[in-house]
């Protein structure tokens, strides 16, 4: 069999293509005098696939070869029916994502760029290797069998040019391909019907006192594909931090694209072991890889408000900024019912029907310039191997805010849970820890009208040097496992906090002078990682009384349900949030990769409750009814909070 060989490009062409012009003439060559036919070679790394489609010499989802500056990729290839179809297209688009912040922004903004060179290199043992590795796959004797999810999927093979080195990585089929998932009316219909949040079923637990229905173990997840350095979903890979003096971090992070740019989002697993830590790091970068932005074809609807009427939320209730935010912050705009904006489906428990909700308020890293009336962040967003287990964490999520929020902004003075009273032998460890790192650990109950065991945790450094509060939080129906759970995030903090502080020691400063200046999410913390911010937050530092944990939840224990059915816990939760006047709307963010993994990630909203903000400016609790009435509501206090009675100084949340 023979076949024609390609000619080189013109040389107005750049690097990149001249470079692969020359790989595909070079490997057809080959083919000529093996009688065989030639792969076509596609081109990575020099055109923008996140956005509209490139135009390519060779389109990559034609090409069973590409070519990257760094490296010559062959596949996709192998896998089973099950994993669902990949191309080359969605070998490229996982790969951009795993670019250097230079090179994306390059890549994505139309930033000029300048050739300093001819490159890549393709000496003639680097074409013969990739021909021999493109005859072994074809031949089907390549060999790569992964282990667990890993290997249904199909894989790529890199072949390094400077080092010749080879490597097999399974490649997760993109979601959002143009190619194997065009957008069509049928796929919208479909991801529509599978983004609908279907009647809530019962899920037997393992426990009555378990509320996940599985171990972070258990989830047969593609860790191989979910984190490579080539076609990763999550990230190039993980590390561990082998030094931290408190807990076993895993951690990895990726580029996401969102409303200032390219941020670098870390995910992580905080646990006592570096096997168990790595386990929830890939089920907090799944969460966060749903929740950042709509990976899925489900359809939006964009229309005012005014239009829709009450067959959507009017984001009014879950809270809008100050006047002043709007007047001094050019990245926000005061919501308008009149002004169109995207809006997706969501399902309200308590009235049981589809309800329309801002795009805005459920994918915290996407959004227009229409819908700009508020940022958003992670606050109610979970996941669970089914939808009900993702739907109570969420909630539980926004629970524990709420209470941190009521707590520190109304200046409520908390009572101090007596930590000799808590059995757990892993709270006795961490907080013994925590005193080998010169910390103190102190845990309130920090519950107002809920009901629901609420935990606010804080570290006090004995030596009043930076790093001085670290402040957490924690939502359980068991109190342990609250107060487990917070000083568990506290020790996260305590290790880096004072070299987060020493390293700004000017700015913080001033920021203490004035809270305008906090503006962004770590602020927050290390604010009150200096000494001088101890004076705000009296009320946590001398506790008017202490009290034992069976004290303070007495009435709570005799009060939570304990069925077998995690259901049951559900719809306690939802009632106790109705019982509040809040409506509870869950929207499933579960991409197509992640059902296949048998896990459902949602956005919870309950509408009233008070909501997480980072930056001064920022803080829609400052201007929301609740702020001012649960307290009383609790009868924490003799009537509604007035302004005088707030603390209006931001928040320590981490």
């Amino acid at each position: 069999m023979t076949t024609a060989i390609a000619t080189a490009p013109a040389p107005a062409a750049g690097p990149l293509e001249a470079a692969r012009a020359d790989l595909q003439a070079r490997l057809a060559a080959r083919a000529v005098r093996a009688g065989l036919s030639a792969p076509a070679v596609s081109r990575i790394g020099d055109a923008n696939v996140l956005g509209e489609t490139p135009a390519h010499a060779v389109p990559p989802h034609t090409a069973t070869v590409h070519l990257t500056a760094q490296a010559v990729l062959l596949g996709p290839w192998g896998g089973s029916p099950e994993a669902g179809p990949a191309c080359g297209t969605c070998l490229a688009m996982r790969h951009q994502r795993l670019r250097t912040r230079t090179e994306r922004e390059a890549l994505e903004t139309g930033t000029e760029t300048t050739a300093a060179g001819r490159w890549p290199a393709l000496p003639d043992h680097a074409i013969d290797a990739a021909w021999s590795l493109h005859r072994l796959i074809v031949s089907g004797a390549a060999r790569h069998t992964p282990g667990g999810a890993d290997a249904a999927l199909p894989r790529v093979t890199e072949l390094d040019l400077e080092t010749l080195r080879v490597r097999t990585f399974p490649l997760v089929p993109e979601a959002m391909c143009p190619h194997c998932r065009p957008f069509t009316e049928e796929a919208a219909q479909r991801a529509a019907a599978e983004a609908t949040v279907p009647p809530l079923a019962s899920r037997p637990k393992p426990h009555p006192d378990a509320y996940r229905l599985r171990r972070p173990a258990d989830h047969p997840l593609p860790v191989k594909g979910l984190a490579n350095p080539v076609c990763g979903v999550l990230g190039g890979g993980t590390w561990m931090d082998v030094t931290s003096p408190t807990t076993a971090p895993v951690a990895g992070s990726v580029f996401m694209r969102g409303y200032a740019g390219l941020t670098d989002v870390t995910w992580s697993g905080q646990a006592n072991s570096f096997a168990h830590s790595r386990n929830l790091a890939w089920l907090e970068g799944l969460e966060r890889y749903a929740g950042t932005h709509r990976r899925h074809r489900a359809p939006v609807v964009t229309a005012s408000l005014d239009e829709l009427g009450d067959r959507a939320l009017d984001p009014r209730v879950c809270g809008l900024y100050g006047p002043r935010t709007y007047a001094k912050d050019p990245m926000v705009a005061p919501f308008d019912p009149a002004r169109p904006l995207p809006w997706v489906t969501g399902w309200s428990l308590r009235d049981e029907r589809p309800v329309l909700v801002p795009a805005r308020l459920v994918y915290y890293s996407a959004g227009t310039h229409e819908d700009n009336f508020v940022f958003e962040c992670s606050n109610g967003c979970a996941i669970g191997c089914t939808l009900e287990e993702a739907v109570l964490f969420g909630l539980l999520e926004l629970v524990e805010r709420d209470a941190f929020l009521l707590g520190w902004y109304g200046g409520l003075p908390l009572p101090e849970i007596d930590l000799e009273s808590v059995h757990s032998p892993q709270v006795r460890a961490m907080v013994a820890r925590a005193a080998l790192q010169g910390y103190d650990v102190h845990v309130f109950d920090n519950r107002m009208d809920l009901p629901l065991p609420v935990v606010t945790g804080l570290a006090v450094r004995r030596d009043d040097g930076p790093g001085t509060l670290a402040f957490a939080a924690g939502a359980s129906y068991d109190p342990e496992t609250a107060v487990e759970s917070a000083i568990s995030e506290i020790l996260t903090y305590i290790p880096h906090l004072p070299r987060q502080v020493a390293e700004r020691p000017d700015e913080l400063a001033a920021m203490a002078e004035d809270f305008d200046l906090v503006k962004r999410l770590p602020d927050h913390a290390a604010l009150f990682g200096l000494p001088s911010m101890r004076r705000h937050a009296h009320s946590y530092l001398s506790p008017q009384r202490t009290a034992s944990l069976t004290e303070l939840f007495a009435g709570w224990e005799d009060r939570r349900p304990r069925t077998g059915d995690l259901l049951d816990d559900l719809l306690f939760l939802r009632d106790l949030l109705t019982g509040a006047g809040c409506d509870v709307i869950a929207v499933d963010q579960t991409t197509p990769e992640q059902r296949r993994m048998g896990l459902r990630t949602v956005a919870t909203l309950a509408p009233g409750l008070l909501p997480i903000d980072f930056g001064w400016l920022r803080q829609r609790a400052l201007h929301m009814p609740r702020l001012r009435t649960a307290p009383h509501r609790a009868g924490l206090v003799p009537a509604p909070l007035g302004e005088e009675d707030l603390r209006r100084v931001p928040h320590p949340f981490p």
